[in-house]
């Protein structure tokens, strides 16, 4: 996910799209670890996925206080 699409969120949508990248970065951590994930490459997107969203959230928090 590009940064670009991240900003275009609302912080809502952000915190749901976070909580669910964090169920699938779960999932598949648990199939890398009884070898059934395909691509452990997807392992690294979501926990950079999770911390661009998360950059976002705390950029938008401290712009509005």
């Amino acid at each position: 996910m590009k940064i670009k699409e991240i900003r275009d969120m609302t912080d809502e949508a952000i915190a749901e799209h976070i909580a669910n990248t964090e169920k699938e970065l779960m999932h598949l951590r648990l199939g890398n670890a009884i070898g059934t994930v395909e691509s452990p490459i997807q392992i690294r997107q979501k926990r950079r996925d999770i911390a661009r969203m998360k950059t976002i959230q705390t950029q938008r928090a401290t712009q509005n206080s």
